[in-house]
């Protein structure tokens, strides 16, 4: 699919990797929709990329519709699905009290995390089914956002590494359920990245991190990370796959 004129939808697109795929969408022509919890944030990004922000919780079905339909009232129907809104957590099963770890923690994780992304695609989904097929015969893509935890997450992310395994699981089931209307499902699984979030950590830890991928030993940029949700459009044979983006980085147990 060529991505100019078309129109998009970030999750997660005020900062890091969805700020990063908002904006290299947009330097290719196409028409994009920032969603996120930070509106204000949201309001920013889209103004200096002259898109449209919609403030968004994922998890909850009536705001998913109300930013869809604001976005496709200000740029049509879409038929790009960036799906990058995440959250992070590690908690030890059993604690240093003794205790329990809480289930709050593992239910919010794989709430916003796997059942958030599934209720963005699947609204998309059934709008996209409805639009007419390109002349290649496709209506849309939609990528998830997973991690390299998925494979080999380390002690304390059970709740993470379960939460983008369930999306790693996800990808061939509705790739081949979406098919038959056009519209493709990929998923990209990133390691380390120099993210915000990872920013606020001491250097001496960045480098230790950045050190421990065996090349290039240095951090993901989110760029990277854009180029390849970008390129996963343009690639009208890559369908139903997972493509880890981590430098050929296995993570240690902690």
């Amino acid at each position: 699919m060529h991505i100019q004129g078309q129109a998009a939808i970030v999750t997660g697109g005020a900062s890091g990797l969805g700020e990063a795929t908002a904006r290299e969408l947009a330097r290719l022509g196409a028409k994009v929709a920032v969603l996120d919890r930070n509106a204000e944030q949201a309001e920013k990004i889209a103004a200096e990329i002259g898109g449209v922000a919609c403030a968004c919780d994922i998890t909850d079905a009536a705001s998913v519709t109300a930013a869809l339909d604001k976005a496709a009232a200000a740029h049509g129907p879409a038929r790009i699905l960036m799906n990058v809104a995440g959250i992070g957590s590690a908690k030890r099963i059993v604690q240093r009290d003794g205790s329990a770890a809480p289930l709050e923690d593992f239910t919010r994780v794989v709430t916003i995390n796997l059942i958030g992304s599934y209720n963005v695609s699947r609204l998309f989904a059934a709008a996209c089914a409805k639009l007419p097929a390109l002349d290649n015969g496709e209506r849309g893509v939609m990528m998830f956002t997973a991690s390299a935890a998925a494979f080999d997450g380390q002690v304390g992310q059970q709740a993470y590494s379960a939460s983008k395994g369930g999306l790693v699981g996800m990808t061939l089931p509705m790739a081949r359920d979406l098919a038959q209307h056009g519209i493709r499902v990929c998923t990209v699984a990133p390691g380390l990245f120099a993210t915000p979030l990872m920013k606020e950590l001491p250097e001496a830890v960045q480098q230790s991190l950045a050190a421990s991928i065996p090349f290039p030993p240095r951090l993901g940029k989110p760029s990277e990370f854009a180029e390849l949700a970008c390129h996963i459009v343009t690639n009208g044979h890559l369908n139903g796959e997972v493509i880890r983006l981590d430098g050929a980085l296995r993570m240690a147990p902690r």
